[in-house]
């Protein structure tokens, strides 16, 4: 038995069967159920373990649809719609999917229907059955009002004028129902009849395209696994040149033949289509993993999910119809972000933004990587490109400068100390003036001018007054960059 706190009380909340015979029942009070078996023996609610151990039977489940959804704390709904042949017919796939289950040591029921909600209640008070379409009323019509997935207090309410059956609801008028009960109550119904349609929320999201191979004999090596990996990923590329697509984003599903699940996610960064370089993709992305990824007895299934395509870029590349710098750039970037995570690399991606630390973002290259890398590209008709000489350090955040003998209204200061070291300005060169936004700072925000400054050790900096002297009686100098 199970217990656990309902109600600022210990209760009942699972029974086997010697405890359904002794007369207990659900929600029952722990007291009152140690008085009429002194003798029982209680395990206390692990709320975080059953959740896990659902989530780890709804990623099995997968291995039989991608639609699985998690219905509470004790059940899953899965959309088999268009995947039945594949395992026999409908009879077949529910009695495998029962003996498996029943094999891993789990007390399990279930039901098939076209309604959610019939099968629902066919699976807690009814049992193992298919129920065809036309003979939905006519089984649901025996079963308790329960069977309807009403909440306790609405249950009761039924009990009390009557209404015990479903048959009973079936047979009274909607309308007095609906006023006195709620619409929840005539929901309920309309959803266990196929009356009212009830979609299925996955769990996760449903892949683009998928390709799978189920073994006769499990595969336990990683070389058997990345060789199996680029003949499923063949079945993926007539989906793909269909859409006139590449995938971005790929994922590696390796069902182990006692229930675990392993899923690896690996990015591209640019779309494919070519099957030894997904299957690449996952070398690199195994060999990140070492020790982690357990093959224990083997894997009986490897599927390859989609998750993400954009469009194919099959333009020629050279007369030889291949562009190796931009290949060899993108299996660098993939290699590195499928070992070291896609964190690894960032790329540099400008902002519409004149303030220099807003000017760029740092993003992901796997996520940016450009399909091509041109040999000299001018700039659009009608754009200014600055000329403008930038630092090759740019600080992220700007420190303050104290300065000596500067030239005023708008010169450079003569020296200036930063970091504990004085140094003495040899040239100078500015000031490149960079307004404020006042749209993200506020009205009140200072311009700055910038200056670049050679001291007399050879160092060149990047420094910017903070405010003109017309708008402040002493404005103040940062360091924002070094050159070299």
């Amino acid at each position: 038995m199970v217990a656990g706190r309902r109600d600022n009380g210990m209760r009942l909340l699972a029974l086997d069967e010697t405890a359904e015979t002794a007369g207990l029942r659900m929600g029952q009070g722990l007291a009152e159920a140690r008085a009429i078996c002194p003798n029982l023996i209680v395990i206390e609610e692990d709320a975080a373990a059953d959740r896990r151990l659902l989530e780890a039977l709804a990623d099995w489940c997968d291995r039989f649809t991608p639609l699985v959804g998690l219905d509470g704390t004790d059940g899953l709904f899965l959309d088999i719609t268009g995947c039945t042949h594949l395992f026999g017919g409908e009879a077949a796939m529910l009695q495998e999917i029962l003996t498996r289950l029943t094999q891993m040591g789990l007390a399990v029921r279930g039901a098939i229907s076209s309604a959610p909600g019939l099968s629902w209640a066919l699976a807690r008070f009814d049992g193992n059955r298919i129920v065809a379409e036309d003979e939905q009323e006519g089984v649901l019509a025996p079963l308790p009002v329960a069977a309807l997935r009403l909440d306790d207090t609405l249950v009761q309410a039924l009990h009390k004028v009557g209404l015990r059956q479903v048959c009973d609801l079936l047979e009274a008028p909607r309308a007095p129902l609906a006023r006195r009960f709620g619409a929840d109550l005539m929901l309920r119904l309309d959803q266990a009849t196929g009356a009212d349609e009830e979609p299925i929320s996955p769990r996760r999201p449903v892949a683009h395209l998928s390709a799978e191979r189920r073994l006769a004999e499990p595969i336990r090596a990683q070389d058997d696994i990345l060789a199996l990996a680029a003949t499923v990923a063949e079945g993926l590329k007539p989906g793909l040149e269909a859409r006139g697509a590449g995938g971005r984003v790929f994922e590696l599903v390796l069902f182990r033949v006692d229930g675990q699940v392993f899923r690896l996610n690996a990015g591209a960064s640019r779309p494919l289509r070519d099957p030894p370089r997904i299957a690449k993709l996952f070398a690199e992305r195994l060999k990140g993993l070492h020790d982690d990824l357990d093959a224990g007895f083997g894997f009986e299934i490897l599927r390859i999910n989609v998750l993400h395509h954009e469009v194919f870029d099959s333009a020629q590349g050279d007369f030889e119809g291949d562009d190796r710098r931009s290949l060899s750039l993108s299996d660098f970037v993939d290699q590195v972000s499928a070992r070291l995570g896609p964190e690894a690399l960032q790329t540099c991606q400008l902002r519409e933004s004149h303030v220099p630390e807003r000017a760029f973002r740092m993003e992901p290259a796997l996520r940016q990587a450009p399909a091509r890398i041109p040999l000299r590209e001018a700039p659009p008709l009608g754009v200014t490109v600055s000329r403008a000489e930038r630092p090759l350090r740019l600080f992220a955040r700007p420190e303050l400068l104290e300065t000596f003998a500067v030239e005023v209204p708008d010169g450079p200061p003569m020296r200036f100390r930063w970091r504990r070291l004085t140094h003495r300005v040899l040239r100078a060169e500015g000031p490149e003036r960079l307004a404020a936004e006042w749209w993200r700072d506020g009205e009140e925000a200072l311009t700055r001018d910038y200056f670049r400054l050679e001291s007399d050790s050879g160092q060149r900096f990047w420094v910017y007054r903070q405010g003109l002297y017309d708008e402040v009686a002493h404005p103040r100098w940062f360091m924002h960059g070094i050159f070299a």
